[in-house]
């Protein structure tokens, strides 16, 4: 395009020169008008390029706010599931300690029963060698 407008003024130019008839100023006239309607021309090629620019830059602008909506919306969902995931974490973690406590306690409550069943035992077989 930017060699079109030249080509076209320099060609009426080379009209205008070779004109050397009583009708010139006519011709003249006419090269004028070609030449405004190609300036014109040119003017709103470059203007409806502007416009395309501005649709594409508008489209490519809202696929980019859809994007990171999107990203924002798989962030928060991540987030939360790291959340989720955590407080379950701790539930198990609490549950496993509690079972644990229990577990230790009833091995300390056995070991004392025993230990209690043996110094009964030993008790006993003291008294019996008193006698």
């Amino acid at each position: 395009m930017k060699i079109i407008a030249p080509l076209l003024v320099g060609g009426l130019a080379l009209a205008l020169a070779g004109c050397n008839k009583p009708d010139m100023e006519q011709a003249r006239d006419d090269a004028a008008a070609a030449a405004d309607h190609a300036a014109e021309a040119a003017r709103e090629t470059g203007d409806a390029a502007a416009a395309a620019t501005r649709d594409a830059a508008n489209r490519a602008a809202d696929a980019t706010q859809e994007a990171l909506d999107k990203s924002e919306q798989a962030m928060d969902k991540a987030a939360d599931a790291t959340a989720n995931a955590m407080g379950d974490a701790k539930a198990a973690a609490n549950d496993a300690a509690a079972d644990a406590s229990a577990a230790a306690a009833d091995a300390a409550q056995k070991a004392a029963d025993h230990a209690h069943d043996a110094a009964e035992d030993a008790r006993a077989r003291a008294d019996e060698a008193k006698r």
